[in-house]
Formats: C-alpha cells, structure tokens, sequence
C-alpha cells in the first residue's frame, strides 16, 4: 500500500513536503509520481520519477515543484515551493510496484489514499 503524508494549508508563494511510502511485500519499484484532483476537475499528472531518477512534470508545475525518491525507504516526495491558489487539489501518490511470488512475478498500479493541499490567503 501507498501512506502519504505531508499536506495541508499554507499561504500563496509558501512551500510544502509530500511524502509517500510503499509498504508490502515488494520485489522492486517502477515508476512513481504525484497526480492531483481539483474540484469538479479529472486526476491529472504532477509529477514523475523512474527508477534511474528521469524526471517529468507537468508545464504548470516546471520551475516551483521538485520530485525525488529514496529507493531505500520504498518513497517518493514532492517538494511544493511558490505555492499558488490553482495548485489547490487532493494529491495522490502513484506507483507501479512489481511483486515476486515463488517464480511468478507481477506488476501492479497502486494508489495512495490522497493528502489535501489547500492554497489559501
């Protein structure tokens, strides 16, 4: 499973930390990134990370955002500088997480249960 934590209020142009980390029994970590969800508006991608670190993120997000993993703790974080009202949105942790079962191996898309970010004066 995907815990987030990290969210909550704060002013135009602050900053926050989202961090989300995967628990179970994992064989290793694809892909993992941030999407978001904004009232009356469809899950869209914030930000990505691979397993060798190439990152992407979305136009809106270039420049204020930062992503990053520790592949030791099974996490990824989101680093939200310059904060604006339109980054106001539920946030959700992804990730594409492979498991071993004897010599059967699968690959599953797991979600994180969303963390409030609100960006308010």
């Amino acid at each position: 499973q995907l815990v987030e934590s990290g969210g909550g209020l704060v002013q135009p142009g602050g900053s926050l930390r989202l961090s989300c980390a995967a628990s179970g029994s994992i064989f290793s970590i694809g892909a993992m990134g941030w999407y978001r969800q904004a009232p009356g508006k469809q899950r869209g991608l914030v930000a990505s990370i691979t397993s060798d670190d190439n990152t992407n993120y979305a136009d809106s997000v270039k420049g204020r955002f930062t992503i990053s993993r520790d592949n030791a703790k099974n996490a990824v974080y989101l680093q939200m500088d310059s904060l604006k009202l339109e980054d106001t949105a539920v946030y959700y942790c992804n990730a594409k997480i492979t498991h071993v079962i004897g010599t059967y191996s699968y690959t599953a898309n797991y979600w994180g249960q969303g963390t409030q970010v609100t960006v308010s004066s």
